[in-house]
């Protein structure tokens, strides 16, 4: 690989110069521009990065890292943030944490020796190692969709007791009452606050809630499958609430599996509002935003936080931006037919 040394004793000048005219940081003749610029073409010289951005105190990347590259959730979340940094000049190294604290951990030492200009970080669960790694690094930092307790920093996240709420008060409304919700671990606070969400709805209709009713898995289809399957063998819902959109995937082939119609036997709505499901069969309702437009709002929101701390001006405290999810009815949700015969009986 050429260095700046070879391209300089190609054109017959000093290093110093071709530095100049790579960087445009001093005057250089024209004739002396043409033969610096003719040897980096013919031997293919590719400017450090690292040592341009030593003098430049900026490398125009940033950091993100997400739990589950796995989760079509977070590729187009991914896809979002690289759409808003890219219109901005920046380029994104991404890393998959794996739901691995200690990978996580790994993955932000390696980022910070890369000397990012910033940080996005979808956290792996509940880390308290993570919170102090954050708050001793330097860099400008947003936290997207699960919240860091005692770290203060921008968040992006949607609201998801509303969520959770919204998708469960659409089931009552459709007059269904036996309503199961499967949720991911429940120790996260995403989950937490879904659930919340559900509890929520249910309670202000006066509707007792088995313990069976709200079954643990992961947030996957695999993780849907098996805790729909419970509900099934169990409490027989007539409706389902899902912790997310793969976990409501998961259900409908549980409910397949069984032959429970859906949504004629049982409605199942999910949560996030993931491209795939708009394709499933039925076509499954949700609670959610556009993901790409959340994580083009988390890369604009760092950029934001750049532009401060180059600028020198204080760093600000961080900032919180809750976006508020809506309610998305497709094929998956519908009256149920026993809510008539019920109300015929009161």
């Amino acid at each position: 690989m050429a260095t700046i040394k070879d391209v300089a004793a190609a054109a017959g000048v000093s290093f110093t110069t071709v530095s100049h005219v790579v960087n445009n940081s001093r005057p250089v003749s024209a004739d002396v521009r043409a033969k610096v610029e003719h040897a980096i073409r013919q031997l293919h010289y590719v400017p450090s990065a690292v040592a341009r951005s030593l003098k430049a105190r900026a490398t125009a990347t940033i950091g993100l890292v997400v739990p589950n590259a796995t989760n079509p959730y977070f590729a187009e979340l991914a896809r979002g943030i690289e759409d808003g940094c890219s219109r901005n000049g920046y380029c994104v190294f991404f890393c998959n944490s794996d739901d691995d604290p200690a990978k996580q951990r790994n993955y932000l030492r390696v980022l910070q020796e890369k000397r990012i200009d910033g940080l996005i970080v979808a956290s792996a669960g509940d880390d308290a190692v993570l919170a102090q790694t954050l708050a001793d690094s330097h860099e400008p930092l947003v936290i997207l969709d699960r919240n860091i307790e005692g770290l203060n920093a921008d968040l992006v996240q949607i609201d998801h007791e509303k969520g959770g709420y919204l998708a469960t008060r659409h089931l009552l409304e459709l007059g269904h009452v036996r309503i199961g919700c499967i949720t991911g671990p429940i120790q996260t606070a995403v989950s937490a606050m879904r659930v919340h969400g559900f509890i929520r709805a249910m309670t202000e209709r006066g509707i007792e809630i088995p313990p069976d009713a709200i079954v643990e898995s992961d947030f996957s289809g695999t993780g849907g499958h098996r805790a729909a399957a419970q509900l099934f063998d169990t409490i027989r819902p007539t409706a389902i609430f899902a912790g997310n959109d793969m976990m409501g995937i998961g259900a409908l082939r549980a409910a397949a599996e069984r032959n429970i119609s859906v949504p004629r036997d049982c409605s199942i709505i999910g949560f996030d509002d993931i491209e795939l499901g708009r394709f499933t069969y039925p076509a499954l309702s949700t609670v959610g935003q556009s993901v790409r437009a959340l994580g083009d709002m988390a890369a604009q929101t760092l950029i934001e936080r750049i532009a401060g701390t180059s600028s020198g001006t204080p760093r600000a405290p961080g900032r919180r931006r809750v976006v508020s999810p809506r309610l998305i009815v497709r094929e998956s949700t519908a009256t149920w037919a026993g809510a008539a015969k019920r109300d015929l009986a009161a």
